[in-house]
């Protein structure tokens, strides 16, 4: 057929359907292209054979020429293109149609799984951001209880003295004829709470001021078994007069660098505890010993002990346990500032008690951190 138009010879409309080579290109074997062939009239004179896919379509002639664009007709879609042919019997339009059904089908549901991802990202995303919010709130909610905690307890044992001394003035003032020595037992109570009201509030501004990073450690050089001798020949006589004993254990000389009242501070918190929970007859050793990676100081009493549920946290601000505050006038403080001094010397504590057995504390510093010298250097 085609020969026939471009020799000029006589064509037939059912030539498309004789098996022309022109309609036997491979590109054209595509079973959604359509090559339609219009005359000038506008009348389909010829198609591709393989258009049984297309039978019965209301296919008009192109609308633009030399031109790609979209059409519909009926429930399809076709890219087409259409150009214009001269031939022997007049001009003639051979337009393609491209059907795009299935390319739209595709894309639509590519389209379908890019939102039903951006949903699922979304939602995923959603539940993400509010597990990982709420993993880093934990700590600040732990925080922020603590902290009312920490308010609340300490309220509450600065009532307690304050009341007792506000009852005890109260008293006094209702017998302003009496003298001193008849009310000596209430002005020695005025005195105590006095002295815990102002060791409580040193405690607590110490700890304040340590949790605002305001404290910082004056290091300096110093001799650790000559501050633990030192310490120990004090205690042995507040020991002594509370018919207890102790003993002070000194290794070799050791100098080291640190802040020297806030160790004494350390080691003054773990005597008082101990004298404090040990019965008459008890014994207390304090004892610093050095060894290959570190350096430690231990307090050991042979006292009432702690009960094993209690030992994690001992440390905690104003915990005592039950056992203990029965026996003690104190805000359970100490402690909390013990483990701050030595978290500040970067140094471990580890606490080892039976009850009825005794408690030892035993604290360890890094070596490193550690300067010997020789007798007699």
């Amino acid at each position: 057929m085609a020969e026939r138009i471009r020799q000029g010879g006589p064509w037939r409309k059912d030539d498309a359907l004789l098996g022309d080579p022109l309609f036997h290109d491979p590109l054209l074997r595509d079973p959604r292209l359509l090559v339609v062939i219009w005359n000038e009239k506008g009348e389909m004179v010829g198609m591709t054979r393989d258009a049984s896919f297309f039978t019965g379509l209301p296919l008009t002639p192109p609308e633009r020429l030399d031109e790609l664009y979209e059409v519909n007709v009926g429930h399809l879609y076709f890219r087409t293109l259409a150009v214009e042919v001269n031939t022997a019997f007049g001009p003639i339009t051979v337009q393609m149609l491209r059907n795009t059904n299935s390319e739209r089908e595709l894309l639509g549901e590519l389209m379908f799984m890019i939102a039903v991802g951006c949903m699922l990202s979304a939602l995923f995303a959603i539940a993400a951001g509010y597990f990982l919010a709420g993993r880093a709130l934990v700590p600040i909610q732990a925080a922020w209880k603590k902290q009312q905690q920490f308010v609340s307890d300490a309220s509450h044992e600065l009532r307690t003295p304050l009341s007792v001394i506000q009852a005890k003035t109260d008293a006094l003032f209702r017998s302003p004829k009496a003298t001193i020595e008849e009310k000596s037992v209430d002005i020695s109570v005025i005195a105590k709470e006095c002295r815990r009201l102002s060791r409580l509030v040193s405690q607590l501004l110490t700890l304040a001021r340590s949790d605002s990073n305001q404290l910082e450690m004056q290091k300096e050089a110093f001799r650790l078994d000559e501050l633990v001798r030192d310490i120990g020949e004090q205690y042995s006589e507040i020991a002594s007069y509370q018919q207890k004993t102790m003993s002070v254990e000194a290794q070799i000389p050791i100098e080291w660098v640190g802040d020297r009242e806030r160790i004494h501070q350390l080691i003054v918190i773990l005597l008082d505890n101990a004298l404090k929970y040990t019965t008459e007859g008890g014994h207390i050793r304090l004892a610093c010993h050095r060894f290959s990676s570190s350096v430690v100081v231990e307090v050991e009493d042979d006292g009432i002990g702690i009960p094993t549920e209690d030992l994690p946290r001992i440390f905690d601000r104003f915990y005592q346990s039950d056992k203990a505050r029965s026996q003690s006038d104190g805000a359970g403080l100490g402690l909390a500032i013990a483990k701050w001094i030595i978290d500040q010397h970067h140094g471990k504590v580890k606490v080892e008690s039976k009850l009825g057995e005794g408690t030892r504390f035993q604290v360890m510093f890094p070596a490193a951190r550690w300067k010997y010298k020789r007798p007699g250097d």
